[in-house]
């Protein structure tokens, strides 16, 4: 329904009159005006479907008193409604009692217990006692329905809810009604597990604990938790959630309804990973070097570990140090090191990004768009990495608004994705080649073209592929920029908090506020007092420099280049070949493994601070636990080695360094102290669009294929070995095997059958891998995911390279 033709009704609602929008259903209208209906089958993100019959109300449309089910009766002018009659009443106890004829006394062993709306709403309007005294019906309980999820049959009181969930936003309806009558239950398909990437939001959303997780089953009662809310950062989405604890440990993650960013929806990656949190496997002293046995680490203390890392760096003077990371800190935390960095140290080699992200010029510059913005485009063009396994829950935004009918999804790229299924066209292109086919396609008699030069478009720009160079991206931002100038930009960066490290200034040639070092405002010249003149090494360049001996101490914060760069080789080259390589992190991770001295980090829930999304929404970050060990904010890090380097920062506090932000970063003006920490940040505060001049780089050309190898496409999965995956108990056995997937055609080509073991090669390396047939890969292309268990794509990438090519061959 358009705006133009939602009209205001009014309602009376147990002797009061209401406000309502024609269309809409009672019990929504009977919600805003804050009468409480009971519901079980009811959900405001979902379709009503009047199942469960507990919302009953009597309704007088002008005929008499009836009762109707207030889910599935839109409101009307001077209708009369009252949610409290004594026939409503008396259907309110005769539904309880039926929903309780099968449902068993579990509550003191149910995970629900304590905050079960079917506890809730049989206190509060069931009958007092049951006439039932028949045997219940039994089912083999609980019933693991995926790695996460366990399902008790006996519990469900048939509700829907799950099953719209899996079907109409998940579009995974991989769970569904079996049987009829008496029997019906709820059941996966036979051999066929509830294998979703958003299964975890059919438990928060059951009304009687009948799907449970595997995380979280028996931990903790709920009037044993505490909770605080807070912000993702597992991805750049922001979904806000609810951070719950006991006894001083992370139990459970809720998704929050925010109507802005998640809709209350969380990614299980998202909802699950919190054990990594409360891993044993934490830094939690530092470590230096053993210079006697240069194999081992040996613990120390702050003091020690900072006086060496300080005098690491004044030893390696300006031009000779590089920091690279920094999208797992908070603003504030990216901040004072950005500070650190230019005022104390001298130096413009810092980046948040580890060379698989686009150039901050792209983040930073481009047509900003939100997430809402995308939703009622009347066209979403997709040219970047695959949202449902990189971006789950803008995945989820699209694809609802995508069904709805509101915008239509144009997608252009070198590989199938999960956006296909809902896309209206997906065009496929050559590896590296989206900009040569979109400008083809915009000077076609095509009529998308017309559809996209004629209405609002949204482009949501990334990298399709790490084994691709950011030249492809910049050439299709540059024909966009032309071609399509009224376009808006969701730039597809997937780190927590890259957003926000690259506001800050934590990129080459940018300084807080998304200016460029080459014009820092008055107040920041003032609070900062020395800014390098020049613009400073990206990661690349900088593992690039310190391979060749010019980068003499690397700090990495939160960053592991030897997992997550592109190319592990150059990292591993820079790592060996650097002096002195200081890792702020939570864990023991390949490149801290390698480190000269570890100094560990406060982890996501043990710090307060704000975080910045894709769109540039800033939202808080909330401490639930303390942290253990001798960990110290990454702030605090910064401010001590500026002090044992002869500098002051001036930052005391995470409030004081906020101020801070707010009087030197223009895009942050008005953004004061008192506005982040009100309730307006429940919806997230949107930064000022950036005044900076865009200066696309001029992309390289993509060469041409030799006809003998296959290009390269990686891409990341949401089950990966990351850290947090790998270090969270429920999630690391998750991930793929690595497997490489070429078309059938490809492999009879080349006289190899599918499933067997070949050898790759590539100008990095050679490596056995099974090979896989797969109809959906386009021929010429191979596709082996990023930073997937066993041998890692980032083996045979070079980062130098527009495009990656490699050879298979047989053994």
């Amino acid at each position: 329904m358009s705006e133009q033709d939602v009209t205001e009704v009014t309602v009376t609602v147990n002797g009061t009159e209401i406000e309502a929008q024609s269309g809409e259903m009672l019990i929504a209208a009977a919600d805003r005006a804050g009468v409480h209906i009971p519901r079980f089958c009811y959900h405001e993100r979902m379709s009503s479907v009047g199942m469960c019959r507990m919302c009953l109300v009597d309704v007088d449309t002008g005929r008499g008193p009836m009762l109707q089910p207030s889910c599935m009766v839109p409101v009307s002018e001077g209708m009369i409604v009252d949610t409290e009659s004594d026939d409503t009443k008396r259907a309110q106890e005769g539904i309880l009692e039926f929903l309780l004829v099968n449902h068993p006394l579990d509550c003191p062993v149910c995970d629900k217990g304590g905050e079960c709306p079917l506890q809730d709403q049989t206190l509060a309007y069931g009958p007092g006692e049951s006439r039932f005294i028949e045997e219940k019906r039994h089912y083999e309980k609980p019933i693991p329905i995926s790695d996460l999820v366990h399902l008790d049959r006996e519990r469900c009181i048939l509700c829907d809810r799950c099953t719209r969930f899996a079907d109409e936003i998940a579009g995974d309806p991989l769970i569904q009604f079996t049987e009829r009558g008496n029997s019906t239950q709820v059941l996966t398909f036979p051999d066929e597990p509830f294998s979703s990437y958003f299964s975890g939001n059919t438990v928060q959303i059951c009304p009687v604990g009948a799907l449970t997780a595997a995380p979280y089953r028996f931990k903790a009662r709920p009037w044993d938790l505490e909770e605080n809310e807070s912000t993702c950062t597992t991805c750049s989405m922001g979904c806000r959630i609810s951070v719950q604890s006991s006894r001083n440990e992370l139990v459970r993650y809720l998704g929050v309804d925010v109507e802005s960013v998640n809709h209350g929806w969380l990614c299980d990656k998202g909802r699950f990973n919190f054990e990594a949190v409360n891993s044993d496997e934490r830094l939690t002293s530092p470590f230096v070097r053993d210079p006697d046995n240069q194999r081992q680490l040996l613990g120390t203390d702050w003091g020690s570990a900072l006086a060496s890392s300080a005098e690491a760096i004044r030893r390696a003077g300006p031009q000779k140090v590089g920091i690279i990371g920094g999208s797992r800190l908070t603003n504030e935390d990216a901040y004072a090191w950005s500070k650190f960095a230019r005022s104390v140290i001298g130096t413009d080699n810092v980046d948040a990004q580890l060379g698989d992200g686009l150039p901050a010029e792209l983040v930073l510059g481009l047509p900003p768009a939100t997430i809402a913005d995308a939703c009622e485009a009347d066209t979403v063009l997709v040219i970047g990495p695959d949202l449902k396994e990189e971006l789950a829950i803008l995945h989820l935004r699209l694809r609802g608004a995508a069904t709805k009918g509101r915008t239509q999804v144009v997608q252009i790229g070198a590989a199938t994705t999960g956006s296909d299924s809902y896309a209206q066209r997906s065009i496929r292109c050559q590896t590296g080649e989206a900009a040569k086919t979109l400008s083809e396609l915009l000077s076609s008699d095509d009529p998308l073209a017309k559809q996209l030069s004629d209405g609002s478009v949204v482009v949501i720009l990334g990298r399709s592929s790490v084994a691709e160079s950011v030249d492809p991206a910049v050439a299709t931002a540059a024909v966009i920029q032309a071609e399509l100038p009224h376009a808006t930009f969701l730039v597809a960066v997937r780190r927590g908090n890259v957003r926000g490290a690259l506001d800050m200034g934590l990129a080459p040639g940018f300084l807080p506020g998304r200016t460029r070092i080459s014009n820092p405002s008055a107040s920041l010249t003032e609070k900062w007092k020395q800014i390098p003149e020049k613009s400073g090494l990206g990661t690349s360049e900088m593992l690039q420099a310190a391979a060749a001996g010019q980068i003499e101490t690397l700090i990495l914060l939160g960053a592991d280049p030897l997992s997550d760069f592109p190319d592990r080789n150059l990292a591993a080259d820079a790592i060996q070949k650097t002096k002195t390589v200081i890792a702020i992190d939570n864990f023991a991770t390949s490149s801290v493994a390698q480190a000269d001295i570890v100094l560990p980090a406060t982890a996501y829930g043990e710090q307060s601070g704000t975080t910045t999304n894709i769109e540039g929404r800033i939202s808080r970050v909330a401490q639930k636990i303390t942290s253990p060990g001798s960990t110290r904010d990454d702030w605090m890090i910064a401010t001590e080695l500026a002090w044992r380097l002869g500098g002051d920062l001036e930052l005391t506090s995470k409030e004081d360094i906020w101020r801070e932000i707010e009087q030197v970063a223009p895009s942050h003006a008005g953004i004061t102290l008192e506005r982040v920490q009100s309730s307006e940040m429940f919806e997230g505060i949107l930064v000022q669009q950036s005044s900076i001049d865009l200066a696309l780089p001029v992309p390289k050309d993509t060469p041409v294929a030799d006809g003998y190898g296959l290009r390269l496409i990686s891409g990341r999965k949401l089950w990966d070995a990351a850290t947090t995956t790998e270090q969270s108990p429920s999630l690391r056995h998750l991930a793929e095997s690595p497997s490489i997937k070429v078309h059938p055609n490809d492999l009879q080509r080349l006289g190899i059958p599918s499933g067997t073991e070949v050898r790759v090669i590539s100008t990095r390396a050679t490596e056995n891998l099974t090979v896989t047939a797969d109809d959906n890969v386009q021929r010429g292309t191979a596709i082996l995911p990023f930073n997937q268990p066993g041998v890692g794509a980032n083996r045979f990438i070079d980062a130098t390279a527009v495009i990656n090519d490699i050879r298979i061959e047989t053994l």
